[in-house]
């Protein structure tokens, strides 16, 4: 709050922005996330600093992606003293990640709502030198993400999450720690990768999949090319019912399923 008056700016909510006040978070984070001073973290949405000072504390370096220029002072400020920081000015999801080094060990960041997902999704395979994942996103994305199988919220993301990603912690956090107060929810949610991400194929199957959700998954994947018959029968070899929807399917059934369908995308 300090750093943002000195520096008369306001968050811009249009950008995501909702920093995050509470010191205990930013420690939890920085605890559950693992991070120690053999890491490299990738920071996304650092904002003033607050979570970056406390990574800079505990591992080797920081990488810190950040799309307004706006906050170069303030965040320049609380940065004076840490050694270790590089700030990346740009959009995340267009800058070339692959290309970081020292390469990334741990992604932690308080992420703007809008790109949570696909962030954390595309970093599974875009980044494989990531061992561990600590992020606070909107509590009902993160809901989407550990969904189980068979229910609504169970779809492409929780497929593709947690083929490669295994759970370690979550928490609820409420909107009181936060400037300004966002109107949904959140949680802070931690993973360790479970092994290498799906490849294009899986990727591809998994989206077609769940692209005609009302449809079996036979018919979802004719709709992308797919020869109804064959699948049918991949299923039945798999052990699956014919008609069975995509969301019955466990995770690790869609690269079986892929890899029976010769699936490429």
């Amino acid at each position: 709050m300090r750093l943002l008056a000195a520096h008369g700016l306001r968050p811009d909510t249009d950008l995501g922005q909702h920093f995050l006040l509470d010191e205990n978070l930013v420690d939890l984070a920085v605890r559950e996330a693992g991070i120690g001073p053999g890491d490299v973290v990738l920071e996304v949405g650092p904002g003033v600093g607050v979570l970056t000072v406390a990574l800079a504390r505990a591992a080797a370096a920081v990488h810190a992606v950040e799309l307004d220029r706006r906050l170069e002072g303030a965040l320049s400020d609380a940065l004076s003293g840490c050694a270790g920081v590089t700030v990346h000015w740009g959009d995340a999801m267009r800058i070339p990640l692959e290309d970081l080094r020292p390469a990334p060990t741990a992604l932690v960041s308080n992420l703007p709502y809008d790109i949570a997902t696909p962030l954390v999704l595309e970093s599974t395979w875009r980044l494989p030198s990531l061992e561990r994942w600590c992020v606070m996103a909107q509590r009902e994305v993160v809901d989407r993400w550990l969904a189980p199988p068979g229910g609504r919220l169970y779809g492409a993301p929780s497929v593709l999450l947690q083929l490669a990603l295994e759970p370690t912690f979550r928490r609820s956090v409420g909107r009181e720690v936060f400037v300004p107060r966002p109107r949904v929810d959140s949680a802070l949610v931690a993973f360790r990768r479970r092994g290498p991400a799906p490849g294009p194929g899986v990727r591809s199957l998994v989206r077609a999949a769940f692209g005609a959700r009302r449809k079996t998954l036979a018919n979802a994947l004719a709709l992308a090319g797919a020869d109804r018959a064959e699948v049918a029968a991949a299923l039945e070899a798999l052990g699956l019912p014919r008609a069975v929807r995509p969301e019955a399917l466990a995770p690790a059934e869609f690269p079986a399923l892929a890899e029976a369908l010769r699936w490429t995308g």
